[in-house]
């Protein structure tokens, strides 16, 4: 099985995003380059926007995920509630 990633710039805007994404994803391990933090999983991935809004203790647009979004590899499947990330085999 191919794995999945996503990585945002290592910022305060994109720490609750990723901590959401290591609560929903227990197969997703964070490695931590020089100004990035890269999320690979086996598979599939998935960012959650209920997920977000309980750590942040407000309403988001999951939109607001791509201002800090570096790159990402999989297919996207997204809509209000999720994004994920995805190979078919």
């Amino acid at each position: 099985m191919s794995n999945v990633f996503i990585a945002f710039q290592d910022n305060e805007d994109s720490r609750p995003i990723i901590e959401a994404i290591l609560a929903d994803n227990a197969q997703a391990q964070a490695s931590y380059p020089t100004g990035l933090v890269k999320i690979d999983a086996p598979g599939r991935l998935v960012v959650r926007r209920a997920t977000i809004e309980e750590l942040v203790g407000r309403s988001f647009d999951l939109q607001q995920i791509h201002v800090n979004l570096v790159t990402l590899s999989g297919h996207i499947d997204e809509d209000d509630d999720q994004l994920s990330l995805s190979w078919s085999n």
